[in-house]
């Protein structure tokens, strides 16, 4: 069966990660979660200092990016590949608040991007691929066989965040998880670099009242489809 690249765009906390992680394992393919590539850049730029709410000392990051190492180990237990940022697992301390309310900042740094970016396309250099993200369509795979954009309105998505977030233990307030969601709403359709946009081939699916469990069939549904044609 050949195998084709899959590109899964979005807003923030659209569930793109989520369904593309469990399309990947049914279809026998690579995920790769690009979002947390971003977000293990912007926790190394928290503990180093580079970054707090009124400064951004981006010629400090510019100049560390090669220091920093990001790999993808496959755990069995959990069923997918968690983030190690110069080899410790950083999967938890990656996806709390604080790295939410810099991540954005950090993805609109030119270099920043470009690193990443050369570091997805080697990921997908060979097909078989499931990557979400916010430029994966119209950036990393423009010719991506399947490319999805996902959204939903902003207060479903931040309810969805908070309730995550609750449920893993973190002392968080609605009103500042919406804040998070729209701030990073203006920050990722406005940047320069690279801004999210849907792909003018894309298919567009708003999940704002779909399951978890339809919207995954919806994008199976669209990826069998896609892989029949392209053998």
């Amino acid at each position: 069966m050949n195998k084709i690249t899959i590109a899964i765009d979005g807003f923030s906390s659209t569930g793109k990660s989520t369904v593309a992680k469990r399309l990947a394992k049914t279809l026998g393919y690579v995920f790769v979660d690009s979002g947390a590539m971003y977000r293990a850049v912007t926790l190394y730029a928290l503990q180093n200092g580079f970054i707090e709410k009124d400064c951004f000392d981006q010629d400090q990051l510019v100049d560390q990016l090669n220091n920093i190492n990001i790999s993808f180990k496959f755990n069995e237990d959990l069923g997918f590949a968690e983030l190690f940022l110069n080899g410790e697992n950083v999967e938890k301390e990656i996806r709390t608040l604080e790295v939410s309310q810099f991540v954005s900042q950090i993805a609109t740094v030119s270099e920043v991007r470009k690193q990443l970016v050369k570091q997805q396309q080697n990921f997908g250099k060979d097909k078989g691929v499931v990557m979400d993200g916010r430029d994966i369509g119209t950036v990393v795979f423009p010719d991506a066989e399947l490319k999805l954009f996902m959204t939903a309105s902003a207060e479903r998505r931040a309810k969805r965040r908070y309730i995550e977030l609750i449920e893993r233990g973190d002392d968080v307030v609605y009103d500042d998880v919406l804040e998070n969601v729209k701030t990073r709403d203006y920050i990722d359709s406005t940047r320069e670099d690279s801004p999210l946009m849907k792909a003018e081939d894309a298919i567009e699916i708003d999940n704002s009242n779909l399951t978890l469990e339809e919207q995954f069939e919806k994008v199976l549904n669209l990826a069998l489809e896609k892989i029949e044609l392209n053998e």
